[in-house]
C-alpha cells in the first residue's frame, strides 16, 4: 500500500482549476518533492492531502484511509507545516511545542527522542516569545511542533522560503534524518536545487503533474546540448541569442545563458560568428551538462506549447 494514492484529483476555486486531474503515488519513507513556481496547484493539493480541503473530483487516500470519509483519522497521523508561519506569535517557544503536544494528546517528552536534534537548536531561546524569532528558528520550531505527535507522514508546504541557506542546508539535513524514523517526507518548493534532496520529485505547473522521476532520471531525460554563453553585454546577450535562427530558448543562469537550439545540437564556431556580427566583445561559448533546472524549464516550455 501506498502511503499517499492520489487518483484523478481536481480542485477549483470559481472559474481558476488550481488542481487538475493530478494522480500519483507515494511510497512509505520517502522524501518526495513537489516543485514548482507560485501558483502551480502545490498549495492546494497539500491541503487536500491534509483534508483541509476536498477534491472537486477523482479520490484521495492517505494511508489507506480515504479524506472525504476519514478525515479525522488522517489528521491524527499527519504532520502539517504550511508555508506561513502559523504558530502562536505571542507565545514562548516551550509553550507553543506543549500546547501542541496537548492538541495531539501526548507529551514533549514522550517523543522527545524524535525531535531532540531539530530542538535543540531553539532550546536555548524557550522562553522567548515565537513572534520574535528570526526565520530559521521559526522554521525549526514549526517543523518540531508538526512532529510532535510523531505522524506517519510529514506534509511541509515551501518550508524553505525566505531562509537563509545555511538554514535550508540544516532544515535539509534535518530531514534526512527524520526520514530514517520511517516517517514519509512530502516536500514542495520553489527552488529547484533542493529537487536533488529529494528520492523523486513531480514537477508541477498550472495544476498539472509535468512528470515524476528521480532527480538524476529526470536529468537524464534531458536531450538538446546546452551552450553556456557569456558576453560583455549581457543584457543584451540574451535577447541576441533568442533572435538566432535555430534558437529554441535563451535562459540567464546566474553569470550565464544557456541557449539552445531547434534542432538540439551546438555549433559554437557559427554561433560565434553570429554574436560578433551582433556586436557582442569577449564572447565566451561552451557547453554544459544539463542541471534540474534546465529540465524544468523545458518541459514548462513545451507544456505551453502544446
Amino acid at each position: 500500500m501506498n502511503m499517499i494514492d492520489i487518483r484523478d484529483v481536481s480542485r477549483k476555486f470559481g472559474n481558476v482549476t488550481a488542481v487538475d486531474h493530478v494522480s500519483l503515488k507515494i511510497d512509505r519513507s520517502e522524501i518526495f518533492g513537489v516543485i514548482g513556481p507560485d501558483g502551480a496547484g502545490k498549495t492546494t493539493l497539500f491541503r487536500m492531502i491534509t483534508s483541509l480541503l476536498l477534491p472537486d473530483e477523482g479520490d484521495l487516500f492517505v494511508n489507506g484511509l480515504d479524506v472525504r470519509k476519514d478525515y479525522r483519522s488522517i489528521r491524527r497521523i499527519t504532520g502539517y507545516m504550511p508555508g506561513r508561519f502559523s504558530l502562536y506569535h505571542d507565545l514562548t517557544v516551550e509553550e507553543n511545542l506543549q500546547f501542541y503536544a496537548t492538541v495531539f494528546g501526548t507529551t514533549v517528552k514522550e517523543h522527545h527522542d524524535l525531535i531532540k536534534d531539530v530542538y535543540s537548536h531553539i532550546e536555548p531561546f524557550k522562553n522567548r516569545q515565537a513572534g520574535k524569532l528570526s526565520g530559521g528558528m521559526k522554521q525549526k520550531l514549526a517543523l518540531s511542533c508538526a512532529l510532535i505527535h510523531r505522524p506517519v507522514i510529514l506534509i511541509l508546504d515551501e518550508p524553505t522560503t525566505g531562509v537563509d541557506a545555511v538554514s535550508r542546508k540544516e532544515f535539509w539535513e534535518m530531514l534526512n534524518r527524520i526520514k530514517k524514523e520511517g516517517i514519509t517526507i512530502l516536500v514542495s518548493t520553489p527552488y529547484m536545487d533542493e529537487a536533488t534532496q529529494c528520492d523523486r520529485v513531480a514537477f508541477m505547473q498550472k495544476g498539472k503533474i509535468l512528470t515524476v522521476n528521480p532527480p538524476g532520471e529526470i536529468v537524464k531525460s534531458y536531450k538538446r546540448t546546452i551552450v553556456a554563453a557569456r558576453s560583455g553585454d549581457m543584457y543584451r546577450l540574451v535577447t541576441d541569442l533568442r533572435s538566432h535562427y535555430d534558437a529554441y530558448s535563451s535562459l540567464l543562469f546566474g553569470h550565464e545563458v544557456h541557449y539552445t537550439s531547434k534542432s538540439g545540437d551546438a555549433d559554437l564556431d557559427s554561433l560565434r560568428s553570429f554574436l560578433n556580427d551582433k556586436g557582442h566583445e569577449n564572447v565566451e561559448l561552451r557547453t554544459v551538462d544539463p542541471i534540474i533546472e534546465d529540465t524544468f524549464l523545458d518541459l514548462m516550455k513545451s507544456n505551453s506549447e502544446t
